[in-house]
C-alpha cells in the first residue's frame, strides 16, 4: 500500500496542464526537425544542379590572374604548370618573368621563347597568366582560303551562337603567311607589358602547316582579359610559333568549343598584384601590347 501511494504521489508531480505543455513542445520540436530536414533536402536537391568542382563538367574557362595585372608588370608565377594541367588540356598563357608564349592542345604544353623556338613545358615551371579549358568540339567547319585575321574574326562572329560567352578555338591547316611574336624573360623591377613588346622579336612563316589555339572572350571581360580573339601558333613540327599577329589562311579547318563557365585564380597575398592600381582603363595599352 505504501508503495502504491508513493507511485501515485510521483504521478501527481506533473499536473495535467504541464503534461499538455510537454506534449506540445515535443510536437513542435518534431515539426521543426521535419521542416529543417525538408529544407536541407531541398537545398541539397537544388545544389545538385552544380558540380562541387567547377571544372568537373569540362565547360569552364579557368584563368590565372588578370590581363591588367600583366599589363602592370605582375610577372611572378601564381601556380605551377603541373597544377594548371588539372584545369585544362588546352589554352594559352605565359611564364614566370614573362619568359615567352605558352600554348597547349591535346594535353601537350609548349613554350615559345624569344628565340622563336618551341620547347616542351616542365611541370615545375610557373605561370603568372594563363587561360585553359578541357577542349571538347562543339563545331567544326572549313575556312575559306585567303582569310586574314580581321576577316576570320568577322566570319567566326557571324557563326557563333553568342558573343557573350567564352569560346575555345583551334584552327589546323596550312597558312600561306603567318606572323608571330614572343617576349624575352624580364628582370625585376618588371617593366609594363607595353614597354616589353616595343622590342618584341618577330617571326614570319610562309606556306607553313600548323595549329592556332586560343579564345574568343566576351565584351564584358574588359579589365580581366582581352575582349575578342587571342591566338597562339605552333608549327606542325612543333619547333616554332608564338603569339599570333597576322596570318593568311591557305587551307584550314576550325574547331570550336563553346565554354559558358568562367573561373579565376588570383595571385597569393604576397604578390605585387595587391599593391598596383587596377582602376584605370588600360584598353589602349592592351591593344598596343597584344596586337
Amino acid at each position: 500500500m505504501k508503495k502504491e501511494k508513493l507511485i501515485k504521489s510521483k504521478r501527481n508531480i506533473f499536473p495535467q496542464s504541464l503534461s499538455c505543455l510537454v506534449i506540445a513542445i515535443l510536437v513542435i520540436g518534431a515539426v521543426l526537425v521535419t521542416a529543417c530536414g525538408q529544407a536541407v533536402n531541398e537545398s541539397q536537391a537544388n545544389s545538385t544542379e552544380y558540380a562541387d568542382n567547377p571544372i568537373a563538367e569540362r565547360e569552364t574557362m579557368t584563368q590565372i590572374s588578370t590581363i591588367d595585372a600583366l599589363l602592370n608588370g605582375v610577372y611572378d608565377g601564381v601556380i605551377t604548370y603541373e597544377v594548371l594541367k588539372g584545369y585544362g588540356d588546352f589554352g594559352i598563357g605565359t611564364f614566370q618573368a614573362l619568359d615567352g608564349e605558352m600554348l597547349a592542345f591535346d594535353g601537350e604544353f609548349y613554350q615559345v621563347k624569344a628565340d622563336g623556338v618551341a620547347y616542351p613545358v616542365a611541370d615545375s615551371q610557373e605561370t603568372p597568366f594563363a587561360m585553359v579549358t578541357f577542349f571538347d568540339i562543339d563545331y567544326t567547319g572549313e575556312l575559306a582560303q585567303g582569310l586574314d585575321y580581321t576577316s576570320l574574326q568577322e566570319y567566326l562572329d557571324s557563326i557563333l551562337p553568342s558573343i557573350n560567352t567564352f569560346c575555345a578555338i583551334k584552327i589546323e591547316g596550312t597558312f600561306s603567311y603567318m606572323k608571330t611574336r614572343s617576349v624575352p624573360a624580364q628582370q625585376k623591377p618588371y617593366p609594363p607589358l607595353v614597354e616589353v613588346t616595343k622590342n618584341q622579336p618577330i617571326f614570319e612563316f610562309e606556306e607553313v602547316e600548323g595549329t592556332m589555339v586560343g579564345f574568343r572572350s566576351p565584351p564584358f571581360i574588359t579589365g580581366l582579359n582581352m575582349p575578342g580573339y587571342h591566338l597562339h601558333f605552333l608549327t606542325n613540327s612543333k619547333d616554332a610559333g608564338g603569339h599570333v599577329l597576322e596570318f593568311t589562311i591557305g587551307h584550314a579547318e576550325v574547331f570550336i568549343d563553346y565554354t559558358p563557365d568562367f573561373m579565376m585564380i588570383l595571385p597569393g597575398m604576397g604578390s605585387d598584384f595587391y599593391q598596383i592600381d587596377l582602376t584605370p582603363d588600360n584598353q589602349d595599352e592592351l591593344e598596343q601590347a597584344e596586337k
